[in-house]
């Protein structure tokens, strides 16, 4: 395999705010997200977005530059942790068409005690009229998502959870967690957020997967957020 020259990153005052780079080379680009960021833009937010703030780092601030990135997957607009990018479309193909073999885990605090310690959540999820998500038995009526916690630390009334996603399915762990009565704590949309909730507590912390151009097998990983564990206290 022919070997590309070594890559340098734009200088630091290009760098955006709401997102550190973990690591970055001519075929990827990977970053931790704040919570409270978009991934990518929607109608009412165009520019305040991981997609947009990156694609102009890359540029170095020259509308004009070719320099590009690539959407290869999301977090929700309230998840921190870690986001890949592409820089070519060949390398989006691969990661894309790859991503449900890579290994994702999470950490998220939820309300109240989960009912076993360690298991295996698993459901078929919909999505009705207000774009909310909810489980169903029928498998014709959802797609199938399966969820892996293990219960890592308790408090009377928190939980810290690590999770394992097995599948990649929109608002997945947020909905299966309420399934067993745990809500994410500062989960409006599927739990109730508390006035003294400062964030959604979910976070993605590890992500393991395989490089589109070496092939080399790459794992990236930032801390569990110091609020949830200031939760458990």
């Amino acid at each position: 395999m022919q070997q590309k020259k070594p890559f340098k990153q734009p200088p630091k005052k290009f760098h955006p705010k709401g997102l550190t780079i973990l690591y970055e080379d001519w075929d990827i680009l990977v970053a931790d997200k704040a919570c409270g960021l978009l991934s990518v833009g929607s109608e009412t937010v165009r520019e305040n977005t991981a997609h947009y703030l990156l694609n102009d780092y890359v540029r170095k601030g020259n509308s004009k530059s070719k320099n590009r990135i690539y959407i290869v997957h999301r977090l929700d607009r309230d998840t921190s942790g870690i986001l890949v990018f592409a820089k070519s479309e060949q390398a989006k193909k691969f990661l894309q068409d790859e991503w449900a073999h890579f290994k994702k885990k999470y950490y998220a605090v939820v309300r109240g005690s989960m009912p076993e310690k360690k298991g295996m959540i698993t459901s078929f999820l919909a999505e009705n009229s207000i774009h909310k998500m909810y489980s169903v038995s029928d498998p014709e009526k959802g797609k199938f998502a399966r969820t892996a916690y293990t219960v890592l630390k308790e408090s009377a009334g928190c939980s810290l959870v690590e999770v394992d996603l097995m599948t990649g399915r929109k608002n997945q762990i947020r909905v299966h967690l309420a399934d067993l009565g745990c809500p994410v704590v500062g989960d409006k949309k599927y739990g109730t957020r508390q006035k003294d909730d400062k964030r959604l507590c979910l976070h993605a912390a590890r992500l393991t997967i395989t490089h589109p151009f070496t092939r080399e097998t790459m794992t990236f990983e930032t801390p569990i957020p110091g609020y949830f564990q200031s939760l458990l206290k």
